[in-house]
Order: C-alpha cells, then sequence, then structure tokens
C-alpha cells in the first residue's frame, strides 16, 4: 500500500470515527433530554400542590430539569422542528415558575418528549417480544435487594441508602412512566442516586428487565387479557411494540378508562408476545395510509402515492395468502379497496376524503386481524385452505399442460413429449428453490410476487391466444390432416419444441410461486399437519382430473379434440390477461381507474378497474377475429 493510500485510508477512519462518535453523542442527548422531560411528567407533581409548592427541594430540582432541556435541545444539531421544540421548552420553564397544575406540567412535557422524538429519533423499541423469564431473572439479580422482591421499595439494602429506592408499586407513578421510560433509566442511571446506569447488559435485556420492572403497579393481568382477545378495536390504539412501550397508562386511559388502562397495561406487559404477533404487517398498512393522507394535506401527492402503494406491497401483500386462506371475501375487499385509494390519490381527490377512505380500511383491518389471530384458526380450516388453495392455483396450470400433453398424443410426436414434462417439472424444482430462498435466505417483497404473477399471467394470454386460434384453424379434420403432411415436422422441431418447454415452465412457475407463499403464510399459523392433509388431497384430486381429461382426450375425434381444446385455451386466456394486469396493478407498472358497476369475480380474472376489463375485452376482440378468419378459410 503507497503512503498516499494509507494517509486517504487514515482519513477516512478519523473522519469516520468523528461521524459515528457525533451522532452516537447526539442519541445520548436526546435521550437524556427524553428522560428528563419524562421525569418533569412523573415528578412534578411531588413538587406543587394546588398551586403552591409543597416541597422546595423537589421544585428546584424541576426547574433546574427544565432550563437543562431548553440547552440540550438548543446544542442539538439544527432542524426546522427544532425552533418548535425550544418554543414548547419555553412554555414548560413558564408553566412550572407559574406553578401550573401537575396535569397541564405533564402534558406540556409528555407531547414534548413525543415531538422529540419525531424530530431527532432515537431506537424507541425492542426489535423482538422481551422474554418474562428472562426479565424475573434479571430482577432478581440486580434490582431486588434495592426495589424488594415485589417491587415495593422495601430491599434488604433499602434502607442504607440516603436516597429511597423507587416503589413500583406506586400506582399512581406507574400510571405517568412508560416502558420506554423504564428503559431509559435502566441503561443512564439516575445521578445523584444509588441507580446505577446498566448500559453494560444488551439491549433486549433492559428491554426484559424494564418490562418486569413495569408490571408491579398493574396486577390484573387476567382481565387484561379477556380486554384484549374481545375488543379488536384495542389493537388499533396499541399496533406494535413502539406504541406499547411508549404509551403511558395514563395516555390509554385518556382513550379507554382508567380501569381499563390499568388491566391491559397489567395483561400487555407481562405478555408483550401479544402485541409482537400483530406488529409488522397491518401496522405498517396503517402507518403508510396514514402518512400518505397527511403527505396529501402538504401537497405532495407523488409521495403520497408511492406511500399508498407501499402500504399494499410492504403490509398488506406479506399477509393477504393467510387472509385468503381465513376469509378470502375479506382479503379481496381490503385489496380492492387499497386500489381504489391509490386511484384516488392519484385522481385528485381531497385530503379529507381520503381519509374517510382510511377509516373504512382502518375496519375492516380490525377484522383482518381477528381473523388472523391464532384463535381464529383450527386444523379444519387450515385444512380446506390448504386444499383449496392449491387445487384452485394448480388448475389453470394442469388444464394448460394436458392440453399439451394430449395435442403431442394426437399429433404422434412422442420425441417432443420430454420437453413439456421437462418444463413442468422444472418449474417444481425451481418452485422449491424458490421457497428455500424465501424461507431461509431472503424474503419475497410484495413487489416481486405482484410482478411474477403479472408478468407470467400476461406472457401466458398472449401465447396462449396464439395457441388457441392455432388449434381452432384446425378443427376441420381435412387441414389437419394437411398440416400433419405438409407442416407439422417442421412446426414441432428444435425451436418450437422449446418454446413448448417455456410455455409448460412459465404456466406452472405461476401457479408454483404463488401456491408457495400461500403455504408459508399458513405454515406459520401453525397446524402442519392439516396443511399437508389438504395439499395431499389436492394433489390426489388435481390427478383425477388430469387422468379423466387425458383419458377422455383420446376418445375424442380430432376435429372435436381441437375445437374443445381452441375454446379452453380461448377462455384461459381472457382469465390471464384479467389476472396479469391486475398483478401489474397490484405492483404499480399499470394504472388504476376502477369500475364500481363491474362484480369482482377473481376467479375468471374479472377485476372492476377500466384497465383489467380493456385488457379482457382486447382478447376477447382478437380470438373473435382470429376464429372468424379461420373460419373464412374453411369455407
Amino acid at each position: 500500500m503507497s503512503l498516499n493510500s494509507s494517509s486517504l485510508l487514515c482519513a477516512a477512519i478519523i473522519l469516520l470515527a468523528f461521524v459515528f462518535g457525533a451522532a452516537k453523542a447526539e442519541t445520548s442527548d436526546v435521550e437524556t433530554t427524553w428522560r428528563l422531560l419524562d421525569y418533569i411528567a412523573v415528578d412534578y407533581a411531588g413538587a406543587v400542590s394546588h398551586g403552591q409548592i409543597s416541597s422546595p427541594s423537589e421544585y428546584a430540582e424541576q426547574s433546574e430539569f427544565a432550563a437543562t432541556v431548553s440547552k440540550k435541545l438548543a446544542a442539538l444539531q439544527p432542524k426546522p422542528e427544532r425552533q418548535a421544540l425550544l418554543a414548547e421548552a419555553d412554555r414548560l420553564k413558564q408553566a412550572i415558575a407559574a406553578k401550573a397544575e401537575p396535569q397541564q406540567v405533564a402534558e406540556i412535557a409528555h407531547g414534548l418528549a413525543a415531538a422529540l422524538l419525531v424530530a431527532y429519533p432515537v431506537p424507541l423499541a425492542p426489535t423482538k417480544a422481551p422474554d418474562p423469564a428472562r426479565g424475573a431473572a434479571l430482577y432478581g439479580q440486580n434490582c431486588a435487594a434495592c426495589h424488594g422482591q415485589a417491587g415495593d421499595g422495601h430491599g434488604p439494602d433499602a434502607a442504607k441508602l440516603d436516597a429511597p429506592p423507587i416503589a413500583f408499586t406506586d400506582v399512581d407513578r406507574a400510571r405517568q412512566r412508560s416502558i420506554f421510560g423504564l428503559y431509559q433509566v435502566i441503561t443512564q442511571g439516575l445521578d445523584g442516586t444509588a441507580m446505577a446506569s446498566f448500559d453494560g447488559l444488551p439491549a433486549d435485556d433492559r428491554w426484559a428487565l424494564a418490562f418486569y420492572a413495569g408490571r408491579f403497579a398493574f396486577p390484573d393481568a387476567a382481565e387484561g387479557e379477556r380486554i384484549w382477545k374481545q375488543d379488536a378495536s384495542l389493537h388499533r390504539l396499541l399496533p406494535d411494540l413502539k406504541t406499547l412501550v411508549g404509551t403511558t397508562p395514563a395516555a390509554l386511559a385518556a382513550a379507554i378508562g382508567q380501569d381499563k388502562a390499568d388491566a391491559l397495561q397489567a395483561y400487555l406487559r407481562r405478555h408483550p408476545d401479544a402485541v409482537a404477533q400483530q406488529d409488522g404487517s397491518l401496522s405498517i398498512v396503517r402507518g403508510r395510509l396514514s402518512q400518505s393522507v397527511d403527505a396529501v394535506r402538504a401537497g405532495d401527492r407523488k409521495r403520497a402515492g408511492e406511500l399508498a402503494l407501499s402500504a399494499y406491497l410492504d403490509g398488506f401483500e406479506p399477509i393477504e395468502p393467510a387472509l385468503t386462506a381465513s376469509d378470502r371475501t375479506l382479503m379481496e375487499r381490503i385489496e380492492g379497496l387499497m386500489g381504489e385509494y391509490r386511484a384516488a390519490v392519484q385522481g385528485g381527490e381531497t385530503a379529507d376524503a381520503l381519509s374517510d377512505r382510511v377509516q373504512v380500511i382502518d375496519g375492516l383491518l380490525d377484522d383482518a386481524q381477528a381473523a388472523l389471530s391464532p384463535d381464529a384458526t383450527s386444523s379444519v380450516s387450515t385444512f380446506l385452505g390448504a386444499a383449496t388453495i392449491l387445487l384452485r392455483e394448480g388448475l389453470e396450470a394442469l388444464l394448460i399442460v394436458v392440453a399439451m400433453i394430449a395435442f403431442l398424443r394426437k399429433a404422434e410426436r412422442m420425441e417432443v413429449m420430454p420437453y413439456v414434462h421437462a418444463g413442468w417439472i422444472g418449474a417444481l424444482v425451481a418452485g422449491f428453490l424458490t421457497w428455500v430462498v424465501a424461507t431461509w435466505v431472503i424474503g419475497i417483497s410484495g413487489a416481486s410476487r405482484e410482478l411474477t404473477e403479472g408478468f407470467g399471467s400476461v406472457f401466458a394470454a398472449v401465447v396462449l391466444l396464439s395457441v388457441g386460434i392455432w388449434m381452432h384453424g384446425k378443427a376441420q379434420a381435412d387441414q389437419w390432416q394437411r398440416y400433419i403432411r405438409e407442416k407439422m415436422s417442421k412446426a414441432l422441431s428444435g425451436r418450437s419444441a422449446w418454446f413448448l418447454f417455456v410455455l409448460a415452465f412459465v404456466v406452472v412457475y405461476r401457479e408454483v410461486f404463488e401456491t408457495i407463499l400461500f403455504y408459508a403464510a399458513l405454515w406459520h399459523q401453525g397446524n402442519g399437519g392439516a396443511i399437508l392433509v389438504g395439499a395431499l388431497g389436492a394433489c390426489v384430486a388435481l390427478a383425477i382430473i388430469a387422468w379423466a381429461m387425458l383419458r377422455y382426450s383420446r376418445r375424442l375425434p380430432i376435429g372435436k379434440f381441437f375445437t374443445y381444446s381452441s375454446w379452453l385455451m380461448a377462455v384461459l386466456t381472457v382469465v390471464l390477461a384479467g389476472k396479469g394486469i391486475s398483478a401489474l396493478q397490484e405492483a404499480g407498472i399499470v394504472g388504476i381507474a376502477p369500475l364500481h358497476v363491474v362484480p369482482r369475480l377473481s376467479l375468471v380474472g374479472l377485476f372492476p378497474t377500466a384497465q383489467t376489463v380493456a385488457a379482457q375485452i382486447a382478447m376477447i376482440a382478437a380470438l373473435t377475429v382470429g376464429f372468424a378468419l379461420n373460419h373464412r378459410k374453411s369455407v
């Protein structure tokens, strides 16, 4: 390495160290400021009561904390939001100086803390549901000696401390304290007290400890579990771990009442996995749609459209297979409304009207949450879902491949048959590899899924259009015999044989790809035995259908065989055209113009949009012209 290269490398390392060091310092300042605001909101009530100072030392500390908040905010990296934060910090100092009521001070402090984290984001939630058993073990090792095994502040070492340890059983105090607030104290400690920093613990351990310490004041977990499972609307209030850890029981009480809020906190602080199960997809849908409306209000429709598309591809698409298996009608209703929402954004609809649309979708997402819950999934429903999915997805591919095999048998061109078999077998192998990749290597995004389905369907539709017209033209026995004599050897040699391989591969892989994603979603819901039995039942049914079609096709006269096959190809052409354009719409490649007078019949590829209907009409027109020309040639 040259001297210049070494110098550049050292300079780069120093620059990176400076940048990352500055970023870490600012994150620490934001966390410290948030912690100070949290303490003001909680502890101010001990300093002032009814406009009078009840504890001079506590009041002096609150005034000092408020001044420190202003200084730290002023030292943060300049951003457009910083001026508003400083103004709110001044409002907080004035409220404390005026000896305002604790509720008013708490509202200002909590509001400023929330705005701070929006402007200067820091990690706000655990990456996974904390382990309650780990939290209990950590509490016993590190906290029980001072705070007491029961969290009452009367541990064996409590009497030795100058400042008495906090009693986690203090309900009034606990209602003002979020899990995130506890996490911050555990991470940074408390200056001037025996509460040391536990920053050396892994983040997952600190979150587990925070959840455990936050449960002592709320013992009624059984009532909270009943409320959580019976009232799906609560899932909208606490859609993810980030919301759960950042919400104080007092703030939650403002929405649902104190008793209900206490019971709910008792359950969820003991069972954060109940929220983690719903975290992700549905919260992404709600969040992106809400941000989309905000973008319209801000005048940025391009951004609003991107957020609306992300709500579908990143939020709803991943759960679509599982919801389809559980409640296909609900899935199609949500999918349709989300498409209409994107069209409304593009069409210039007002923010208020878009907000009304989002509220309707929100209500249906509650139903989806209930449908996807473990309690709603039984072995029977899983079996039926697995069987119908494979049967429905496999039938289209089966009809095309069986028609190709029957055609080659009629033509007595068995040497080309291996190309067809290689095509569909290769598709199954590729499908298995896709499953491996999707399960253990990377996830398949919603856009990738829709693009694969969309382009595969359009390709198959175009190919089947030509095949259908060609078969219709050979329906007359004399034309078929002439074709055999003059062109058959050329048509099915070389390039055409590989063409049959590609067609068999594409039509089968498209369905295998779709089925894999459905089964992966079902598998995560459990009932693996029911899934396997359902899949086996569908395979048996498909095998019987294939055997019957091949057996019947052998008995058909050549003219009728080509007549029936041509009409089968024509129907599948129209179906796949509609499905392909619909998938490309969902991927954001093709626009959406809703047609409310058209019913949604996904089984035949009919969707209530101008683009899908136009594609199907175009295919019908092409088939009509092709069949008419064939008829004229035969006369």
